[in-house]
């Protein structure tokens, strides 16, 4: 029998935990594999952690990692990562707005030999056009501006073999990115399609800025672009102003009709000062994460855990 981890990272979701289980037991029930269930509490501000002790003291199946504080998801699902035994694992939220009755689909999708299954949404139920928008423009962007292929539509929601598993232990970056991660590891990956529920209880702990601080991650990890754009625009920037000074020495010494002001001027130095920021910006965000990475913390911190957990 196959050993199926499941991670779940957990962030105030005290009114999903209960039902999620059951729904899992159910799913899993029906297949051939022995789960383990790995739920890690980051930082939950509700009763979400007594609710994970109280179903791990009536399954011996359910492990827990409760983290000092909140960590963030990526952070969360990598920890699951770390401590789980499985012979493969799914990555599932426990919001219920991914179904976990897909995971019998992809279970399946594993035993013909694939290496990892993600999940595609058809579409997404409960969220505003807004969020939908932005999610649809960054992955495409994303896509368009990274060399390798990082499925569209998809999130966290996916079956990953142990070959996978343990190469994603060998990565040690700080800002994680794991479905970009899993794109550039490789092997042979498929898609399983499906509609995306409304969320079952409670509120998404993903705001817009965490939204903005998750594509940056993600942008700044596979692609060069913004470095390359920064480039370009300074030589734009050069190119248009060694124009304007052939405009200016032509109106001063052949053509003589300059009117003196200083209305070009400032458009001049607000515009080459606009970029400047911009690229300093950029290069900014790319030195920040260099010094994350050399600082070398502690990804995350265990306040609690029934796994034998050394403190990475």
């Amino acid at each position: 029998m196959k050993l199926l981890s499941v991670i779940i990272p957990v962030y105030n979701e005290e009114g999903n935990l209960e039902l999620l289980f059951k729904r899992l037991e159910k799913v899993l029930s029906s297949t051939d594999a022995t789960p383990e269930y790995i739920f890690i509490n980051d930082g939950s501000l509700d009763h979400s952690m007594e609710i994970i002790r109280q179903l791990a003291m009536k399954d011996s199946r359910v492990k827990f990692i409760d983290f000092s504080r909140n960590f963030g998801h990526q952070t969360a699902v990598t920890a699951g990562l770390d401590y789980c035994n499985g012979d493969c694992a799914i990555i599932i939220d426990a919001d219920l707005q991914d179904p976990p009755e897909m995971i019998t689909e992809l279970y399946n999708k594993w035993k013909e030999g694939f290496e990892v299954a993600y999940a595609r949404r058809r579409s997404r139920q409960g969220e505003n056009f807004l969020k939908k928008w932005t999610a649809r423009v960054f992955y495409r962007l994303l896509k368009k501006i990274t060399s390798i292929q990082i499925p569209v539509d998809t999130g966290d929601f996916r079956i990953i073999d142990r070959k996978v598993i343990n190469v994603l232990k060998q990565m040690p970056e700080q800002q994680k990115f794991l479905r970009g991660q899993i794109s550039w590891i490789g092997f042979r990956q498929t898609a399983v399609e499906y509609d995306r529920d409304e969320r079952h209880a409670g509120k998404t702990g993903y705001t817009y800025s965490k939204m903005i601080r998750f594509a940056l991650d993600g942008i700044t990890s596979f692609s060069n672009f913004p470095l390359r754009f920064a480039t370009m625009m300074g030589f734009l920037v050069s190119a248009i102003a060694f124009l304007l000074i052939l405009y200016a020495l032509y109106q001063r010494l052949v053509s003589r009709e300059f009117v003196p002001g200083w209305a070009s001027l400032m458009l001049a130095i607000l515009f080459m000062g606009g970029v400047q920021l911009i690229s300093l910006g950029i290069i900014g965000e790319y030195i920040s994460r260099m010094d994350v990475n050399v600082r070398k913390r502690p990804l995350y911190i265990v306040r609690e855990s029934n796994l034998d957990i050394m403190q990475p």
